[in-house]
């Protein structure tokens, strides 16, 4: 058999749908650019990652540190003083006020809801007068450089979807994180590191059971390039960055450079993006083996700097550990950085384990904005502090069980901050009932925080949006308000 006809034999039908799709695709492709002059990007913004057409407006950040507190900081304890919860403390709570609302299994059931009144001392604090827990001295003292959000409220009852919910626009898991949406429309300004990086950390007693779940930082429908890269506790902050031995970089870069080249001849069989991505993914771990050695050398921070941040900063994959990275990500042009710290979820060891937890994140939260601030890098920079919901202001269980006294679940009223990157210093927004129960005064559904984080980066979200399965999906789903009055 001659040479083209055995070639023709063994073309596969994967090949055959594989190429026709690719050269049909390519066609169309080049037809549609061509009718509406977009063949060949300008060349000012040749080799620029994100899309072109972003950012819709001047932004007032180009990058957010997100320090999200899963498990849900109780707010009643912490930032929304309420002096009705010490007057009804042990009464049951008026059955007007909970209204028939949905909690979670542990209290769903319970009908004894006795008030539990804040078991810190609350005071207020600067020129903004805000007023904040004794559990969060370090927190208090810069009160005048955050924006108090005591009005949010969500639709979970369960920490996965409200996690999910706030990271992705949606309760159910698949949809692309918030740091995937603005990595691929904005990209990053270090070609060296991803342009969104995750770190996770938890509290040192392991008191609650908090999982990590890959979709928090996933890119569910985008590419997945546009994903979080979590860096590790431990060792190297990614796999593999470190060479094996025997295989000097040199080497290294000579088996990508063949890899990249089998990988090509596969794409252009195939015409699957996901090709691209890896030989992206492979030529980024390639460079980060540079910056990332660099990024974690801790050894000319100034040790005032260090002790700012507490002692456990130099435990590597503690909050304050990935707190002061998040500063030194930021500085280097990470577009998105996402620290989550779990722990928060205190059913039934309030009186323990909430003061630990504040121990744990206050110093650290403050320092980063200390930080952030004398380097002239907070004012481009969002950082967010909170978490999924709140907690309830009734207590889950019995009023003499005072060891085991404990707050469920609690959506429909809770507090977050917000600080640099465009929003006010100085400021309470919105209100809650006498309890603390439910948002009644200048209401932020999650879909409006989504939808301002966006436009304080430039970002109209109505218009990012991605097309999928035949529906233009985005972050905010088809909801969300700016709110305009926490802009600066």
């Amino acid at each position: 058999m001659d040479p083209l006809t055995e070639g023709h034999a063994l073309f596969t039908r994967r090949q055959f749908f594989g190429r026709s799709a690719l050269g049909l695709g390519t066609a169309a492709l080049s037809s549609l650019l061509g009718r509406d002059g977009l063949l060949a990007a300008p060349p000012a913004r040749r080799g620029v990652p994100g899309l072109p057409e972003l950012p819709h407006f001047a932004p007032k950040a180009k990058r957010v540190i997100y320090l999200f507190q899963n498990g849900a900081p109780s707010h009643v304890d912490l930032f929304d003083y309420k002096p009705a919860l010490k007057q009804w403390h042990g009464r049951q709570i008026p059955d007007a006020v909970v209204g028939g609302k949905r909690f979670s299994t542990m209290t769903g059931s319970q009908t004894d809801r006795p008030v539990l009144g804040e078991i810190t001392q609350f005071a207020q604090h600067g020129q903004s007068g805000a007023w904040v827990s004794s559990f969060l001295p370090r927190t208090a003292e810069i009160a005048d450089d955050l924006c108090f959000v005591k009005s949010m409220h969500t639709e979970s009852v369960n920490h996965a979807p409200g996690i999910t919910y706030f990271l992705t626009g949606s309760e159910m898991a698949g949809r692309p994180s918030m740091g995937a949406w603005l990595s691929y429309g904005l990209g990053s300004e270090n070609e060296d590191l991803p342009s969104f990086v995750v770190m996770t950390s938890r509290d040192k007693e392991a008191s609650c059971g908090q999982i990590f779940y890959d979709f928090y930082w996933g890119s569910g429908f985008l590419p997945t390039k546009y994903q979080g890269a979590a860096f590790r506790g431990s060792g190297d902050p990614v796999l593999y960055l470190s060479n094996p031995p025997g295989m000097s970089r040199e080497v290294r870069r000579g088996l990508l450079d063949d890899l990249a080249h089998l990988n090509e001849i596969k794409r252009e069989d195939f015409g699957d993006p996901e090709i691209t991505t890896r030989i992206a993914a492979y030529e980024m771990a390639y460079r980060m083996q540079t910056s990332v050695p660099e990024l974690t050398d801790f050894s000319r921070e100034p040790a005032a700097v260090m002790d700012m941040y507490g002692p456990d900063v130099r435990r590597q994959g503690s909050f304050a550990y990935n707190c002061l990275m998040a500063r030194r990500l930021a500085e280097r042009g990470v577009r998105f950085i996402q620290v989550m710290h779990a722990g928060w979820d205190q059913h039934r060891n309030l009186n323990s384990q909430l003061k630990i937890q504040c121990e744990d994140t206050d110093a650290p939260s403050a320092a980063l904005i200390r930080d952030l601030k004398q380097r002239g890098l907070l004012e481009d920079t969002l950082v967010i502090w909170g978490g999924e919901f709140g907690r309830t202001p009734f207590l889950q269980g019995k009023i003499d069980d005072v060891k085991n006294w404990g707050r469920d679940h609690h959506p429909y009223a809770f507090s977050l901050w917000m600080a640099g990157g465009g929003v006010k210093p100085g400021v309470s927004y919105g209100a809650t009932d006498e309890f603390g129960f439910n948002a009644i005064d200048r209401r932020v559904h999650v879909h409006d925080f989504q939808a301002t984080v966006m436009h304080l980066l430039g970002i109209n979200h109505e218009r990012l949006t991605y097309k999928f399965q035949g529906r233009n999906f985005r972050l905010t789903d088809v909801h969300g308000h700016v709110v305009r009055d926490i802009l600066a």
